[in-house]
């Protein structure tokens, strides 16, 4: 009589009995390892763990078990072989997929590579696959059948040609990538944003809707990739003044206000250049071709205030419905008890002030400069900010009754960048006209001189609550 241990089932059994849980262990340790540090092979492991380890125990089991009782290849066996089939080339589909593009880096042809070229090579080894399962388990001759998809397809692909010529140059444009997602194309005239991108076409974003644009149009013809300037996209507008305005006068305007847009990039200087007659073309750097609309709308509206404020003719008009001698005898009734002013003193002040309105988002003084005069808010909110490193810190805000530039009776630079929040309303006293009040009037110095020491305490209180936080960052760090 044979030993038990000498049966030919006895040593896979064994195998089964103590290689599962130490693998399974193994494997589980693996998985939570993985997926603590955040890889993602942690799923392809689990599905390995969960799946394809205990089918390959079962089919040992299954394969020893009717080996005892049936000889030869019960369906049983073949059905466990072929799941376990399709469980292998799930787990290896997975991993490639993982291994190769999950975990791609950025810029590698691994990351570039356009999705349809992978979904044909995942049908290509699903078929191969599938093949293999059913050529080992089920002994079926593939070969036949591989015979004729080939033929079939050589068919097809020669009554396609003119068909699928144009997919195929769409597809090598999608392989070569001269643009990715949120770029901004240039292609026959048309502009806009690239919001999706396909085997078939390019979705392209023009502001008046979405234009569809097969590949094989885009790689046949020229576009332009406006997203690859070297970093910056030039903007460029043009606008008319007055034939009477001065052409030195209107180019400084222009190169000013474009100079204190938010969209432009930095370290690139605004040129502006006159056309001829009233005609004039400003030219500035953004960062992309996404803020020049956004550049261009903030800069027509700034432009607007600024030249209403330098007295010169937008669009060769230069009336200004909101200067008039009446709201400006108003405004310096309202602030006559701030300068200490009798009613004759206001009168003979009236034509000395002058008003002056700010769009949101304009400087209206800035940190550094001595100003020239004393700006009283009569409507909207002033942000007052602190130039520190490369940011700027806001120190205080400033509403109507209060005033900005209030050194400029003690000739000093100002600590603070004022920015209009909202449309601002201010009445310019000048400093000229600041110095008479203060011979007749001593108390208006010592005002100014508190308001001044009270702006710089709000400016020591912003630097110092910054440093401290920055130093709180580091130590958290």
């Amino acid at each position: 009589m044979t030993a038990f241990w000498e049966q030919p089932w006895f040593w896979p059994a064994i195998s089964v009995i103590v290689g599962l849980p130490l693998l399974l262990l193994i494997l589980t340790e693996l998985q939570s390892n993985l997926e603590r540090r955040g890889n993602s092979l942690h799923k392809v492991i689990g599905l390995l763990r969960n799946a394809v380890v205990p089918i390959i125990a079962i089919l040992i089991l299954s394969v020893q078990v009717t080996d005892a009782v049936n000889p030869g290849k019960p369906v049983v066996n073949q059905i466990i072989g072929t799941v376990l089939g399709f469980l292998v080339i799930v787990f290896v589909l997975n991993g490639l997929n993982i291994v190769l593009f999950t975990n791609a880096r950025k810029g590698t042809w691994r990351e570039k590579i356009p999705s349809i070229f992978v979904d044909i090579a995942r049908i290509v080894l699903i078929a191969l696959g599938l093949a293999l399962v059913f050529k080992i388990v089920w002994g079926a001759d593939v070969g036949g059948i591989f015979t004729a998809l080939g033929v079939g397809s050589l068919v097809i692909g020669l009554a396609l040609q003119s068909a699928v010529g144009p997919v195929i140059a769409g597809l090598f444009l999608l392989f070569e990538q001269p643009f990715r997602l949120g770029d901004w194309l240039d292609a026959g005239g048309v502009r806009g944003r690239v919001v999706e991108v396909n085997w078939r076409s390019v979705h392209i974003d023009t502001g008046a809707g979405i234009l569809i644009m097969p590949n094989s149009s885009l790689a046949g013809a020229s576009f332009t990739n406006l997203s690859r300037t070297g970093g910056t996209f030039p903007v460029s507008t043009d606008v008319t003044f007055t034939t009477d305005d001065p052409p030195a006068a209107v180019v400084a305007l222009l190169q000013r206000v474009a100079t204190g847009l938010p969209q432009r990039y930095p370290g690139t200087q605004p040129v502006a250049v006159p056309t001829g007659g009233s005609g004039y073309t400003v030219s500035f750097e953004v960062r992309g071709p996404s803020q020049e609309g956004d550049a261009l709308a903030q800069f027509r509206m700034w432009l607007w205030y600024a030249a209403r404020r330098a007295g010169l003719g937008l669009d060769g008009d230069t009336t200004d419905d909101f200067i008039t001698d009446e709201r400006r005898d108003q405004a310096l009734a309202t602030i006559a008890p701030t300068l200490y002013l009798t009613g004759d003193d206001t009168t003979a002040m009236a034509p000395l002030v002058r008003l002056e309105r700010y769009a949101a988002g304009e400087t209206i003084v800035t940190a550094g400069t001595v100003p020239d005069a004393v700006r009283f808010v009569l409507a909207g909110s002033v942000d007052l900010r602190v130039p520190f490193e490369d940011t700027q810190l806001p120190a205080t805000r400033v509403e109507a009754g209060d005033y900005l530039g209030q050194t400029a009776l003690t000739r000093e630079a100002l600590l603070t960048t004022a920015v209009a929040l909202t449309e601002v309303a201010v009445l310019v006293v000048p400093a000229t006209a600041l110095d008479q009040i203060v011979r007749g009037t001593p108390a208006l110095a010592r005002d100014m001189g508190d308001v001044i020491d009270r702006r710089r305490q709000e400016v020591s209180a912003a630097v110092s609550a910054h440093v401290e936080s920055q130093q709180k960052t580091v130590s958290a760090a």
